[in-house]
């Protein structure tokens, strides 16, 4: 264990801790937009500079490790003005839609704007204005609202290990892109929307949530995602008592903040207009609406009747990785016992 002073107050933490992962332990929030605890230290930003009793310079809490008896103050008047010219600095290039961002009341730079108490910036000069990327289906990407805080390359890259993006360009024309600016879409990206998760600013933005605010959620229900075996949770967000989409859970167990593409995007399908929401029956060479019970009394008849005719082997059943495990038990179970053939597969085997 490592003792050190934090803003006049004696704590002890883990050898290796950096400032920031001790700061939050100990419940002092240090600003950042580029720290994520599960991706590399980036130190970027610079948000998150600390002053250290001896040091020179004001030092990044997030790459700065914890020392024997080091003397943290993490917001001197010194820190603070940093992290105003900081602030000041992002806003230069920044538009100022604020009041029609998707992002607005979620977003990162707006919180710490507001914190410090920074309205616009003072600095004049030239801005780039780049095209909105918005071709494929699930995601929209503004890269005029990108400030460089590399969380969407590093997550592509260690998470979901897809490198579909990565840092172009030097100084005042860095941008995050794809290779040879190509948009966004299946071809170059896996679309899972990890890099949306971990995006602090309206920059990118997932489609399904597009006009609806922050403050129109209602309530937020953690549910398993019924698309395969692997048991994801996540979080469904609900505009009064319609589902608008999902965002992770950092607290789940098995997936983390991680989700993939049907995970993530799935939900278009409960108010679909072709979706099935009543047995049918072919009558007439036609599907025809009609109860549970007559569906699953003509499925036994023709079940029946087929193993009378043919034998046990001349059925097959196919089960889906949208059951639970208990179901896809039974239902082999059933095939089994009941119906006398092995001739059971899945959907996710291969």
């Amino acid at each position: 264990m490592v003792t050190f002073t934090l803003n006049g107050k004696q704590v002890s933490v883990e050898e290796g801790t950096t400032i920031l992962e001790a700061a939050k332990a100990n419940g002092v929030d240090i600003p950042n937009l580029c720290y994520d605890k599960n991706l590399s230290i980036y130190g970027g930003c610079r948000l998150c500079v600390v002053e250290v009793e001896g040091a020179k310079t004001l030092l990044a809490a997030c790459t700065t490790e914890v020392r024997e008896g080091m003397v943290v103050q993490t917001e001197s008047e010194r820190v603070v003005s940093a992290r105003k010219d900081i602030i000041d600095l992002l806003l230069a290039s920044h538009p100022e839609d604020c009041l029609t961002c998707e992002k607005n009341g979620e977003c990162k730079l707006q919180d710490y704007a507001y914190r410090y108490g920074i309205k616009k910036s003072s600095y004049k000069g030239e801005r780039i204005e780049y095209a909105i990327d918005s071709l494929n289906p699930v995601m929209e990407r503004d890269p005029n609202k990108c400030i460089l805080c590399g969380k969407c390359v590093r997550v592509c890259a260690e998470v979901q290990v897809t490198n579909a993006i990565d840092f172009a360009g030097r100084g005042f024309k860095t941008r995050v892109s794809t290779p040879f600016e190509a948009p966004i879409d299946y071809k170059n990206c896996r679309l899972c929307g990890q890099c949306i998760s971990v995006c602090p600013t309206g920059a990118l933005t997932n489609k399904q949530f597009k006009g609806t605010r922050p403050w129109e959620i209602t309530a937020k229900v953690t549910t398993t995602c019924p698309l395969c075996g692997v048991g994801c949770n996540f979080d469904l967000n609900l505009k009064g008592d319609k589902i608008v989409g999902v965002t992770p859970n950092p607290d789940a167990v098995v997936n983390g903040t991680s989700l993939c593409v049907k995970g993530r995007y799935h939900t278009d399908f409960i108010y679909n207009p072709d979706r099935i929401t009543t047995p049918l029956i072919k009558k007439d060479g036609k599907f025809v609406e009609t109860t549970w019970e007559t569906a699953l009394n003509t499925v036994i008849e023709k079940l029946k009747e087929t193993k009378e005719k043919y034998g046990p082997d001349a059925i097959g059943g196919l089960s889906s990785a949208r059951c639970t495990n208990e179901e896809n038990y039974v239902f082999q179970k059933m095939m089994r016992a009941a119906i006398g053939t092995h001739n059971v597969d899945h959907c996710a085997r291969t």
